[in-house]
């Protein structure tokens, strides 16, 4: 068993299962994300709230008192007014009242003289004190709040106001506010409470969605899958539906089938070129079979050296017919050259032309070139190449065959140019094509197999070079090109 199995066993397999379980787990990222800068927004500007709503309670125990009132109990904050040389609160409200500040003020007086109209905002723990007895759910004994707090000089008060607040002449009057949090914490926590319920109702929304979307995106590769599966190598002739709707499916349903259609037409040619090489197989080995037979049947009239000599010609032709086929064979796997060599071309064609035997009609073969032509490849390969385009020309050659070897630029241009009836333009490409001869009403015996143009040319391919026929007024000019390697040195 893998070892990743038992952590995945709870991964979903499906890819609409994937998709949903990876959208959810992206919203909720998002999600959270947003929920938190909320938050903290919320919380922020729920406590600017209680900052201002402290803020301006306090602005308005301050008009009071400058006008000798001393201000009542009740009020939506906590608020405390001490003075210097006075053990009572002048004053206190909304909240404070639980801590008895009539008997002594819970807040400290002040201890220097501050600007009158001055607002001071700071930390301040709340004592612990042991007469104090909350009656809301707020408890502040013990806590520490910010508070608000602004002084206010008796000196600047008329005696009637003095007397009024019950504090001296010469006395500093302090006004606290606390600002309370509970506001914004509670606006805080409806919020979350609100937040949580969307962000899971969201979720399983975003969920379904996308399960749901990319099933309805599947059914088209569903579809191509089933029909995919019913390919056969018998019969590639199946084609997918290709959506009309122009997304990513459309373009594979057209590279599904357009890779069908190569299949199909690999097939095709593997057919036809099995189908070929049994017919070329079968032409000398009729031929042998007849004549060793007509000779077993009258051995004393049969001559024997003549029906020797048909044999091994057929049998010469078997041979080369299988070479070219398992050469092809070769070809067609793609497999690179190994440990390539710098092959002088210049060298090998002036060897080859001298070592060609042209016995069998008068023609002469020369070989054109200004200096040594070097290209990476294989020795042996480059020589069958050039072999097989001088054996094409020798067959229809009517007195001369040229070859010409050029450096140009970065590539080495070869040429084999014959004398003979030439191709038509419109068999420029077919005679590169397995089994093609254009001179069918030849004898079969010096008409080649049919192989040598395309072998050359899978060669030249196999070695990143080209092989065309460029047209000419007399005969037939085949053109190679290859890509020139540097001399090697101490050449």
């Amino acid at each position: 068993m893998n070892a990743t199995e038992p952590r995945r066993r709870w991964w979903p397999r499906s890819v609409r299962a994937r998709a949903a379980l990876a959208a959810a787990s992206t919203a909720a990222v998002i999600l959270v994300s947003i929920g938190w800068w909320v938050h903290r927004d919320v919380y922020r500007q729920g406590t600017q709230i209680a900052e201002k709503q402290a803020q301006e309670q306090l602005w308005a125990l301050v008009d009071q008192l400058n006008e000798g009132v001393v201000p009542v109990r009740r009020s939506a904050v906590p608020y405390e007014v001490v003075a210097t040389g006075r053990r009572t609160a002048v004053a206190f409200g909304g909240g404070m009242d639980d801590f008895d500040p009539g008997t002594r003020h819970v807040l400290p007086a002040p201890s220097e003289a501050r600007h009158s109209g001055l607002l001071t905002i700071r930390p301040i723990r709340i004592p612990v004190r042991r007469d104090y007895n909350p009656r809301d759910r707020f408890d502040m004994a013990g806590g520490t709040y910010m508070v608000m707090f602004a002084d206010i000089s008796a000196d600047e008060l008329s005696s009637d106001k003095v007397a009024a607040l019950g504090v001296a002449t010469d006395a500093t009057l302090r006004v606290y506010v606390v600002v309370l949090p509970n506001t914004a914490e509670a606006i805080t926590k409806t919020t979350d409470r609100l937040l949580l319920r969307a962000g899971l109702v969201s979720l399983v929304l975003i969920a379904a969605v996308a399960y749901f979307a990319v099933r309805i995106a599947l059914r088209p590769v569903e579809a191509i899958r089933v029909l995919t599966a019913s390919v056969t190598p018998s019969d590639p002739r199946e084609r997918v539906t290709v959506p009309a709707t122009g997304h990513e499916i459309t373009a594979l349903a057209t590279t599904i089938n357009t890779t069908l259609q190569r299949l199909d037409n690999a097939a095709a040619q593997q057919r036809r070129f099995v189908a070929d090489a049994a017919h070329e197989l079968r032409s000398p080995l009729t031929t042998l079979l007849a004549s060793l037979e007509v000779a077993l049947a009258y051995p004393e009239r049969t001559d024997w050296p003549a029906a020797a000599t048909t044999a091994a010609r057929q049998t010469r032709r078997l041979h080369a017919l299988a070479e070219d086929l398992l050469l092809l064979a070769r070809l067609d796997t793609r497999t690179p050259i190994a440990s390539p060599e710098t092959v002088d071309l210049t060298a090998l064609a002036s060897r080859l032309t001298e070592q060609y035997p042209l016995t069998e009609r008068p023609l002469t073969l020369t070989c054109d070139s200004t200096a040594p032509a070097h290209a990476h490849g294989n020795p042996d390969e480059y020589e069958r190449l050039l072999r097989n385009l001088i054996d094409n020309a020798a067959r229809h050659a009517a007195h001369r065959i040229q070859i010409t070897i050029r450096n140009q630029d970065a590539w080495v241009v070869l040429t084999v140019h014959d004398d003979g009836p030439g191709v038509p333009t419109k068999d420029a490409e077919r005679i590169f094509e397995r089994f093609v001869r254009l001179d069918d009403a030849r004898s079969r015996d010096h008409g080649g197999t049919g192989l040598g143009l395309a072998i050359a040319r899978d060669l030249a391919h196999r070695h990143q070079g080209t092989l065309t026929l460029t047209p000419r007024t007399l005969g037939a000019c085949f053109q190679l090109r290859l890509p020139q390697a540097p001399t090697p040195a101490g050449k």
